[in-house]
């Protein structure tokens, strides 16, 4: 599933071919994603221009406000989809659900499973639209730190990575990048998050944010169906040291990585370097 990386090597790959453009207008080949697709979405666009895009939690947000009767585009790719800039003769296929048109190239939306998203914002502020006002802190932003987490937590009796992929508590840490954060930092998974100490998480805020960063860096990860718009693939998953390892030695120790089920999801940890 495209998380915060993914989504942000997504809109900087789009930021040369598309800031500034005029929009011809758009192709809507199904009423539904994961919720409906605006009516006459194409008429709302047509005409407008991508004045920048940016990224709200795992939401591209292509800001079309600057003129009169203007909005927000967001896309969200669920867990499945992938934007790429193709030709505009280029043919639609199966999956291809959506097109945001422009006179020398087409960004096209695919979405094998459906569980993305296409929505629309009228007016000069996007931050109030359902889908981001309930999103929680950025943890690339100022607002992120080891104290903020320390204290956001004080009442979460789960383990720490379910609670670090509540995107209602921070936004874009996703299954790979909270395991990963996790034994970098030396906090095993299993731990509840109120009983994490302050140090722990002043380490642990440093180590979600050189993750995510070390993986923008690197494309993001490919795992299944993600690519970049040009159609390239990411490696970060690569080089991760122990999410999708189980039973290979630990990069630090040498003692075989674990795997345990949290909240439906695999979670992989040394249970010697993670404590």
């Amino acid at each position: 599933m495209p998380e915060l990386p993914e989504v942000e090597v997504s809109r900087q790959g789009l930021l040369t071919y598309l800031t500034g453009r005029r929009i011809v207008g758009a192709v809507v080949r199904t009423s539904k994603l994961r919720h409906e697709i605006p009516v006459g979405l194409d008429h709302r666009l047509s005409g407008l221009t991508v004045e920048a895009i940016s990224r709200r939690g795992k939401y591209l947000v292509f800001d079309c406000a600057a003129a009169r009767g203007g909005g927000w585009l967001l896309i969200h790719l669920g867990m499945s989809g992938s934007l790429r800039l193709v030709p505009p003769a280029t043919p639609a296929q199966k999956h291809d659900h959506f097109d945001l048109v422009f006179p020398e190239t087409v960004l096209r939306l695919r979405d094998p499973r459906r569980f993305g998203d296409v929505l629309w914002q009228d007016g000069p502020v996007v931050d109030c639209h359902p889908a981001l006002a309930t999103l929680g802190v950025e943890p690339l932003s100022d607002d992120f730190s080891g104290d903020w987490l320390h204290a956001a937590t004080r009442r979460r009796r789960m383990p720490v990575k379910p609670v670090l992929m509540d995107n209602r508590l921070v936004v874009g840490i996703g299954n790979i990048y909270a395991a990963e954060s996790l034994f970098l930092a030396g906090i095993s998974p299993l731990r509840r998050a109120d009983q994490i100490d302050l140090e722990h998480y002043r380490r642990l805020a440093l180590a979600i944010c050189s993750t995510l960063r070390a993986s923008i860096a690197a494309g993001g990860s490919s795992v299944r169906d993600y690519v970049h718009s040009d159609g390239g693939a990411g490696c970060y998953q690569l080089s991760c040291a122990v999410y999708g390892r189980a039973g290979q030695p630990c990069p630090s120790c040498a003692n075989a990585v674990q795997v345990v089920r949290q909240a439906g999801r695999s979670t992989f940890y040394c249970s010697n370097c993670q404590c």
